[in-house]
């Protein structure tokens, strides 16, 4: 077995006390400005950025840095029409009732239904695969540890990243999603995990204001 090698960590930054509160202040501040929006523009948004973004989630942890995750990002026309209609036929059938009274219940202060305009109204869509089979180099077919948190984070690392770049996002989950697989022509060893509408907000955007009631940290947290 080839030994582990290590290099010395060279690109860390220590920030003041006073600095690291700062900084930690303004990436919330920055952070509760992110909203999940339905309401996009047919503005177009360059592909570089698009690229750094997908770049920067790309960096996200993962088990035994086999990074299992690959990312289809979608701007042809043709192609959103076809994620739209789709998803919208999965959709009508949730929302007729194969939900259940109690989900569709938690829906309505979002007003959501089965309508997805923006699903071809966004300049981008990024659909998000998880990959059971891989490791560090491309072309390898290793098992992939712990692939739904990895690809968990370094979905959470995207969605920061396209909102530090000035664009607002939505996460969309159809059940199932299997016609992403079918759409974005990827192999059978990789299962959807999310679609990712990104792009600039509608002049007409809304937030509901359901969304915007967020639990207090004394909610979320306890220091032991």
């Amino acid at each position: 077995m080839k030994p582990h090698t290590n290099q010395p960590l060279s690109d860390y930054i220590e920030f003041s006390i006073e600095e690291m509160i700062t900084r930690s202040a303004a990436v919330y501040t920055s952070l509760k400005r992110r909203h999940s929006i339905r309401q996009f523009s047919d503005r177009d948004v360059p592909k570089t950025v698009i690229e750094n973004c997908i770049k920067a989630a790309g960096t996200a942890p993962s088990g035994a840095n086999h990074q299992p995750w690959h990312f289809v990002a979608i701007h042809s026309p043709k192609i959103k029409r076809e994620v739209r209609e789709a998803a919208e036929a999965h959709e009508q059938r949730f929302y007729d009732g194969r939900a259940g009274d109690e989900w569709l219940d938690a829906l309505k202060p979002l007003g959501t239904d089965a309508q997805k305009p923006y699903l071809e109204h966004a300049p981008w869509l990024i659909a998000i695969f998880s990959q059971k089979k891989g490791g560090v180099n491309v072309g390898e077919k290793h098992t992939n540890y712990y692939v739904h948190e990895s690809v968990g984070i370094a979905t959470g690392m995207l969605i920061t990243a396209l909102h530090e770049s000035g664009l607002v996002t939505l996460t969309h989950t159809p059940k199932p999603m299997t016609f992403l697989s079918k759409i974005c022509n990827r192999p059978d060893d990789e299962r959807p995990y999310m679609l990712i509408i990104a792009g600039y907000p509608s002049v007409h955007a809304t937030v509901p204001e359901h969304a915007l009631n967020k639990k207090s940290l004394d909610d979320i947290s306890t220091f032991l």
